[in-house]
């Protein structure tokens, strides 16, 4: 299901924080081939939801957080849309973006999904 900016704010609990840092990853085209990239497809390839389970608890352990969402999208995604979102809520910015800068890191080592992308 696709991930909309909305919704995703509506479900991290901002109640004693004084900062929440989103960042939403994006599926970009390939400008630089004769080739543009029409979509990426996400593949599942393992427990993905423990791998997940696994980096919030660390976001969570190693910075002072009110609330952490992540949600990881797997399918054929076209250009423009949203890939994944890490959001980190805390009484201080600098844990909130800290620990949204580690998660977005992480996302992009998971090695339960596979990464292919298709061209036109």
């Amino acid at each position: 299901d696709p991930i909309t900016p909305n919704t995703a704010y509506d479900l991290i609990n901002t109640t004693c924080s004084g900062s929440a840092v989103f960042h939403y990853a994006i599926v970009k085209g390939n400008i630089d081939s004769d080739r543009p990239t029409t979509c990426i497809n996400y593949q599942q390839n393992g427990d993905m939801n423990a791998e997940m389970e696994t980096i919030a608890n660390e976001l969570l352990g190693n910075w002072q957080l009110e609330d952490l969402l992540i949600i990881r999208r797997t399918g054929c995604l076209s250009v423009g849309e949203i890939i994944s979102l890490v959001a980190a809520s805390s009484p201080n910015s600098s844990d909130a973006f800290q620990a949204c800068q580690e998660g977005i890191s992480c996302l992009k080592k998971m090695v339960t999904v596979k990464k292919v992308e298709v061209f036109r």
